[in-house]
């Protein structure tokens, strides 16, 4: 198996409307399972999420009216009406809040390699992505107005990409976080925004201004790299931001803040089954292990099963309710050197790492 590879080309709404059109049948099941999951874990009606919804319509055609072009074509080449194309593409703050004081959401596994500890001395790049396992994505390859080119994962019905790498040699990797001040209502510039923004940016500083220079509704962490050799990571709160660097050649981040009393902010207490501590220490073990390390290699640690179900390669535990389960959606590993992106449908355990050029 393999994931859908669409190639766009024109406008923001040009783009959203090819995407509709070819993603429609992965949308119209996207939209299902994520209005199940507002109401079943998040609490929340479909009325209720619509109107939320909605009123991120106005912040997004403010701050980055492109994106909501975007948005607009997909809404138009699916089918499906505006506000149920914006409350996939501003999920994370409706749904995530609603986590940070329910069943909290705890996955996602991301990495940088410095060039000095990769074996062809490239800057790697990636993560395994845990989310909801019936989320339905593709691999989203644009051409800008501008000239430049973006290699990303999304899931069917967003705009732009969450994981993925630029033609200016820049890569992004992300991680949801939680603190007690994260709240939707904020109607801050959204994460999916900031992604999209993130995956156009030619330089490595105008990429970190588009986290820094705005308040956040949600807390989030951002991994950002750009060639030949620089990383910084971010920990994003709704008011504060830390930015750490690698140690020793790389830098491994999960779902919790490194040291919140730090940045000042407080977390909600972990669920009991909470995998984030033992994943960060195990990939920096498993990347400590042995030195300079391969992208095959990178890609083996990403099938990792230690504390299975809950492991680097995580898999739905049946002893939690079925709207609470979670599993590695997709493991990537950029190179942002050779511009190449592997990547798997579903854990990667289970499915071939899929080699796309940028």
């Amino acid at each position: 198996m393999s994931l859908p590879l669409l190639r766009l080309t024109g406008t923001p709404y040009e783009q959203g409307l090819q995407h509709g059109r070819e993603l429609k049948s992965r949308i119209a099941h996207n939209v299902d399972v994520y209005f199940e999951r507002f109401e079943k874990q998040g609490k929340l009606p479909r009325q209720q999420v619509l109107v939320r919804a909605m009123k991120y319509a106005q912040i997004i055609a403010e701050q980055n009216p492109e994106y909501l072009a975007g948005v607009r074509g997909i809404s138009d080449g699916s089918g499906f009406d505006l506000d149920q194309l914006l409350a996939l593409n501003v999920r994370y703050e409706i749904l995530y809040h609603q986590l940070s004081s329910n069943a909290m959401a705890d996955g996602c596994t991301s990495f940088a390699i410095l060039p000095s500890a990769s074996a062809d001395g490239h800057l790697l790049m990636g993560q395994n992505w845990d989310w909801i396992p019936q989320v339905q994505g593709a691999v989203v390859h644009t051409t800008e107005p501008n000239g430049l080119h973006t290699l990303s994962f999304t899931e069917a019905g967003i705009v732009g990409g969450k994981i993925g790498l630029n033609s200016a040699g820049l890569g992004l990797a992300v991680n949801g976080l939680h603190t007690t001040a994260d709240d939707w209502s904020r109607l801050a510039k959204p994460f999916h925004v900031r992604c999209y923004e993130i995956l156009r940016a030619h330089d490595l500083e105008a990429a970190r201004q588009v986290v820094m220079n705005a308040r956040r509704a949600c807390s989030t962490n951002f991994l950002i790299g750009q060639v030949p050799d620089q990383v910084v990571d971010i920990e994003a709160a709704p008011d504060q931001a830390r930015l750490l660097a690698p140690e020793n050649g790389c830098l491994v981040h999960t779902n919790h803040f490194l040291d919140p009393e730090a940045l000042g902010v407080v977390e909600p207490p972990r669920p009991p089954w909470s995998s984030t501590v033992h994943r960060l220490l195990r990939l920096n073990a498993l990347l400590g292990a042995k030195r300079p390390v391969t992208r095959e290699e990178i890609q083996a640690y990403l099938q990792d099963h230690q504390q299975h179900p809950n492991s680097v390669c995580r898999h739905e535990d049946s002893e939690l309710p079925p709207a609470e389960r979670y599993r590695t959606v997709t493991g990537v590993v950029m190179d942002l050197q050779a511009q190449s992106l592997f990547i798997s449908d579903g854990p990667p355990c289970q499915s071939e790492y899929q080699q796309l050029e940028l």
